[in-house]
């Protein structure tokens, strides 16, 4: 398919494209968290439960990222056409999931602190009353992640590439998904330390576990939240003339021995999407598109320019520009 086909740069082009889904299950997570949210914060305060109050306060600032996640999907379709985006409404997903991965680091640091003041300060808990209520937070919590987990694209491999040199799944389909699946698995995940820390003051008399476990979960998410945080912001800041696409474009370029790349720049514009401003010399100039077609090879490339500079001589430097004598762009 060349670069040229409508079809194929709409698709990169609308943040929406293919997960109307992604949308609607996101929205049942968050009536389901909201009201799992306030049944645990209510009963780990009934139960003095220092691992029951951070999974149901943990879980409320969940209900308001997810909350985020739903708005960025609807404001990103209604402005998918909108002309003052150049290329599309896909970054708001990615800003979106940007700043759930913000909350998602406060809700750990704020979970580390409660559990070292009780830690310093226990209270007595109500075992068995708490272990109900987290038991059944674990499984609204898995739940979530189901109904978010089946529409997530490579939601396992953060970085990870098919083969065939195209970038396509490599993690970055959908960062505002992305973003809400790792709150609902943190939230699955402080439930089942809340479970292990109850069970081992009921039976052992470890009250110290408690908070214990507050620790450690705080510890994973965060984690998590930096893994999300270092992802969503590459593509925000356009970090990406170290992605493996960039070295493709210069072997396209660069493989005749004819032509030498002097000025490149990629970036990301949809889901495995990129454009790319390609300044290139040569002593045998030929028109753009006869560059262009050779980059056509890539799929993921969507929007090419391509600027050809005569420079006499059987050996162009790269440190000399001449003036341009085409451009064209696609």
């Amino acid at each position: 398919m060349h670069n040229t086909d409508p079809t194929r740069w709409q698709e990169s082009h609308d943040f929406d494209t293919g997960n109307r889904s992604g949308e609607r299950g996101t929205r049942r997570v968050v009536l389901l968290t909201a009201t799992m949210m306030v049944a645990e914060i209510v009963a780990g305060w009934l139960t003095n439960s220092m691992a029951l109050l951070a999974d149901g306060w943990h879980m409320g600032t969940h209900v308001a990222a997810l909350s985020i996640t739903a708005f960025a999907y609807w404001y990103a379709r209604r402005h998918a056409v909108d002309p003052r985006f150049a290329f599309g409404t896909w970054k708001v997903g990615v800003l979106a999931g940007f700043t759930s991965a913000v909350i998602l680091g406060v809700v750990a640091l704020y979970m580390a602190y409660e559990s070292a003041l009780r830690v310093i300060t226990p209270l007595p808990i109500r075992y068995d009353q708490a272990i109900v209520v987290a038991v059944i937070g674990l499984a609204v919590n898995l739940l979530s992640a189901w109904l978010l987990r089946g529409h997530e694209h490579d939601p396992d491999q953060l970085g990870h590439r098919h083969d065939h040199g195209h970038h396509t799944g490599d993690g970055y389909h959908d960062l505002n998904l992305r973003a809400a699946y790792l709150h609902v698995l943190a939230d699955a995940l402080t439930s089942v330390f809340a479970i292990v820390a109850l069970a081992g003051g009921k039976l052992f008399g470890w009250d110290w576990l408690d908070p214990a476990m507050g620790i450690v979960g705080a510890a994973v998410i965060t984690h998590w939240a930096w893994g999300l945080l270092r992802l969503t912001s590459r593509v925000l800041l356009d970090r990406e003339m170290d992605d493996p696409v960039v070295q493709e474009v210069r072997d396209a370029i660069e493989g005749d021995g004819e032509a030498v790349v002097v000025d490149l720049h990629v970036w990301r514009v949809g889901p495995g999407k990129y454009a790319c401003i390609v300044g290139l010399v040569t002593a045998h100039p030929e028109p753009p598109d006869h560059y262009k077609e050779r980059l056509r090879v890539h799929e993921e490339l969507v929007h090419i320019t391509v600027e050809v500079h005569h420079c006499p001589g059987e050996h162009p430097h790269a440190g000399e520009l001449p003036v341009a004598t085409h451009a064209d762009a696609i």
